[in-house]
């Protein structure tokens, strides 16, 4: 329950299924994080609205009781304008009086909730729920916020990133990632090879960075954070040598990329590769990946049906063809007469090995990987880019974050 506490009455927003609904964590803008009510696209919001009058006896007089259900961004930089793209209004009352506590249900259905809930270092954007009780002096307001996540599909295309770069006649190292998209809790594959090294470096990291783009024109702000570092190299490598990266991207806060929503913000990632030598010069490389959010993998429960099927299977394929039932009769008939045996049968079968004999000898011809051994493809599919053309590291320097 979430409640607001006036002079004349307290007012309660009740989601329905709040208590077994999932939640999920949002950062507020004071850097406090939150965890709020989940919902998808196209969900239906309802619930019920609590007014308490407070005192036994007193009289609340209004001139109206509404809920809005509204998705808005700020930007911290223009708090004096909020930018509403959706906007939708239930009456709950007419005006009159209130002498005792009152309920009301409401129901926003297949509501369009076109982007993912987001609060970054110069932009917020939220959903909520707004119950207004209209008063002639001042109106009570109860507010409660929900979170809004967006799915995407598995994109059709997502190839490789693969490319060279290198300090004329010092450096030339050519590094590869598995892919240019990247599910929430994907993990980045790549390699890192040196072609040739003239330069002593110390260590190498692979960074996480967001870059926030917040308004437009000359007004906009560009914010960088570092989310993550992730060192992949100490020493000084030498020419020839090949470095794997593996990063799991489950343990960072990370959000999906959003591109120009409603034509108000930005927010993209990128994937810098750093280097430094000994004298604490520092190269980088960025390159820019899409991160989106997929759906959640349910099982399904198996029935005892399709355990039955299986155990069937399985025993039919270690002991060949399947007995069927005999009577009891058959049984005696089976127990006097002892089966007839050719000679040709007992050859065949003492020549012929049996169904064990073969799964034996293909595990001994196949070999086993080792547990915790990693193996990292020599050649991930990538278009190259033209030949002769190289891009060049750039020197590290605070104004490029």
């Amino acid at each position: 329950f979430f409640g607001l506490v006036s002079q004349g009455a307290e007012i309660d927003i009740v989601l329905d299924g709040q208590e077994s609904r999932k939640t999920a964590e949002l950062k507020l803008e004071d850097g406090r994080k939150e965890r709020l009510p989940l919902y998808y696209d196209g969900e239906t919001v309802s619930g019920k609205v609590n007014i308490l009058v407070k005192k036994s006896g007193t009289k609340l007089e209004h001139q109206g009781i509404k809920i809005e259900f509204v998705g808005q961004i700020d930007l911290y930089f223009d708090r004096g304008n909020r930018h509403e793209f959706v906007s939708m209004v239930r009456e709950l009352a007419r005006p009159g009086i209130l002498t005792q506590g009152v309920c009301y249900g409401f129901e926003f259905v297949n509501v369009e909730k076109p982007y993912e809930s987001y609060s970054g270092a110069n932009v917020r954007l939220r959903y909520y729920l707004r119950v207004t009780v209209v008063k002639r002096l001042s109106d009570l307001v109860k507010e409660q916020d929900i979170c809004v996540h967006t799915l995407a599909q598995y994109p059709d295309l997502n190839s490789s990133i693969k490319m060279e770069v290198g300090i004329e006649d010092c450096l030339h190292i050519e590094f590869e990632y598995n892919k240019s998209k990247y599910h929430l809790k994907d993990v980045i594959v790549g390699k890192i090879f040196f072609l040739l090294v003239r330069i002593k470096i110390r260590h190498m990291e692979v960074q996480i960075i967001r870059r926030e783009l917040a308004g437009s024109g000359p007004a906009a702000l560009n914010e960088s954070e570092t989310l993550a570092k992730f060192e992949i190299m100490d020493g000084a490598p030498v020419r020839g040598e090949s470095i794997p990266i593996r990063l799991f991207l489950s343990g960072y806060d990370l959000t999906p990329s959003m591109r120009d929503v409603n034509k108000k913000f930005s927010v993209k990632y990128y994937l810098n590769l750093v280097l430094v030598d000994e004298e604490e010069r520092r190269y980088f490389k960025q390159q820019e990946i899409t991160l989106f959010r997929r759906a959640e993998k349910r099982r399904r429960p198996i029935a005892n049906s399709y355990i039955e099927q299986a155990i069937f299977h399985h025993r039919t394929a270690q002991f060949g063809q399947q007995q069927q039932p005999t009577t009891r009769a058959q049984q005696q008939q089976s127990q006097a007469t002892p089966p007839l045996t050719t000679p040709e049968d007992a050859a065949a079968a003492a020549i012929s090995p049996g169904r064990h004999g073969d799964a034996n000898n293909s595990a001994a011809d196949s070999p086993e990987l080792e547990s915790g051994s990693t193996h990292v493809s020599p050649a991930l599919p990538a278009a190259r880019s033209a030949p002769g053309i190289k891009d060049v590291l750039g020197e590290d320097d605070d104004d490029n974050y």
